[in-house]
């Protein structure tokens, strides 16, 4: 077991936010925590130091000269980290942070795992919200920052412990998905399609690693599935735990009816219950489905459930609206995936009704930057009104063949009808926006990393200028 014989942990990349909080929360336990990171630098790094914790610039092996009982090595670490291969070298016990979770925060524990290919994060956070608002005080582990709860992790003494199931993996040398290691009494499967292609070779691989997560729900608990997604159902054959299945389709145990969907609020019925949600489309009535099953299986009453959906204020980077400047409103949002893209433009068409609807889209994951959605991806602005698309992150590191073609990617937008474009920068899409925008034109940033401050760029430049009827 890890926790044997552990009195000192060092964290190899501690600045990201899962590590740091971990990092603080070993410190709490009375271990004597160091780390370090290639990139140290506020907020991370101040939340660090103001609790003790030294933290090394740079990896280097001299970063272990003190000999920590325990290593835990970050997902973004690869093979030629100076640290990562003195560690291997050393013979120096060592782990991913989800090993870590698993030992020291989650075993013993009720654990609540929300996985999927889209909405985890909103769902995590929203189910994390409904615990807490009704005084159960949850451990949590979300990868957002959940408006309510003001930080992405936070563990306690509580039974409960709620974590979004990432299906990515685990780190250089364990390749299995992160998801595994969380010790699951309650899974919730949103969906499930093919992404990562940086890790997957196909959907079939995508399928078969949910499979694995599916196998250690124990037969006192519950699997919570999307009973609409086609993908899904063949794993479901000869499940070796109790099956629930949530959707607005007929099958469905946990079915969603008497939907609507309007403006900023989201409604459905469930066994005979009404709730709203203040979130838009149907991506969200599903997301809110889910975890008002899964509160239920766990003993909250609809009433509570719905009082917590009610003071629920949203995730920031979903469907997040940063401002409004000169007539124009600027949203934020993850969503680097087709289907993500769409359901979220349907929302915002739902939400904004005949504004005009701008999607400014940055290709930086290891999937958009391929090939392999090169026709889906014009088919997610359909909703979109003028789509501009950044210029394809370090394109030139993948083989000629995979590489996403972004000239084709505008010719099919164009022959949709789209005002498209494909440009350089933030700065140069800024001086587009603000070349063709029309007061009440919303413009909604899809990227999952910082687009060179864009947001902040475009506001600052509609400040600076009179609308535009």
């Amino acid at each position: 077991m890890l926790s044997t014989g552990i009195q000192s942990v060092h964290f190899v990349g501690i600045c990201g936010t899962a590590m740091a909080s971990a990092a603080v929360a070993m410190k709490e336990r009375g271990f004597d925590v160091t780390g370090s990171d290639e990139n140290v630098y506020p907020p991370m790094s101040t939340f660090l130091e103001e609790r003790g914790i030294a933290i090394a610039t740079g990896y280097r092996a001299g970063n272990l000269a003190h000999q920590p009982d325990l290593v835990v090595i970050g997902n973004a670490i690869s093979r030629g980290n100076e640290e990562a291969e003195a560690v291997l070298e050393r013979r120096l016990r060592y782990c991913a942070l989800s090993e870590l979770l698993k030992e020291f925060f989650i075993r013993g524990k009720r654990s609540l795992v929300v996985a999927g290919t889209h909405g985890k994060t909103t769902t995590t956070s929203l189910l994390a919200w409904v615990f807490e608002h009704n005084g159960l005080n949850p451990s949590f582990l979300i990868g957002g920052i959940p408006t309510n709860l003001c930080q992405g992790a936070r563990f306690t003494d509580s039974e409960w412990f709620i974590v979004e199931g990432d299906e990515y993996d685990t780190a250089f040398f364990d390749k299995r998905s992160k998801f595994v290691h969380y010790l699951p009494e309650v899974v919730i499967l949103n969906n499930l399609e093919f992404d990562h292609a940086d890790i997957f070779d196909d959907l079939a691989a995508i399928q078969k690693s949910f499979s694995h997560l599916i196998r250690i729900v124990p037969r006192n608990g519950l699997l919570l599935v999307n009973g609409d997604e086609a993908n899904i159902a063949p794993l479901l054959s000869g499940a070796p735990c109790p099956v629930q299945r949530f959707g607005l389709g007929e099958g469905n145990e946990a079915r969603a009816t008497g939907l609507r969907l309007a403006g900023d609020e989201s409604g459905f019925e469930l066994a005979g219950e009404r709730y709203t949600v203040p979130l838009c489309g149907e991506l969200n009535v599903r997301n809110a489905l889910a975890v008002a099953a899964c509160a239920r299986h766990c003993g909250i009453s609809p009433a509570a459930i719905q009082s917590a959906f009610s003071t629920f204020k949203g995730i920031r980077r979903r469907m997040d609206v940063r401002g409004e400047a000169g007539g124009v409103t600027v949203i934020d949002d993850f969503g680097h995936h087709p289907t993500a893209i769409s359901e979220t433009l349907r929302a915002l068409r739902v939400k904004y009704g005949d504004r005009r609807l701008w999607a400014v889209f940055e290709p930086r994951s290891n999937t958009t930057r391929r090939n392999v959605f090169q026709g889906r991806l014009a088919e997610s602005f359909v909703e979109a009104d003028c789509v501009v698309v950044a210029e394809v992150a370090r394109l030139e590191q993948l083989p000629a063949e995979e590489r996403l073609d972004p000239a084709r990617l505008m010719s099919d937008l164009r022959s949709a009808g789209k005002v498209a474009h494909y440009l350089a920068d933030a700065d140069v899409i800024v001086g587009q926006i603000m070349a063709e925008r029309r007061a009440g034109d919303v413009v909604c940033v899809f990227s999952n990393g910082g687009f060179g401050g864009i947001h902040d760029k475009l506001l600052n430049a509609l400040a600076a200028e009179p609308s535009r009827s």
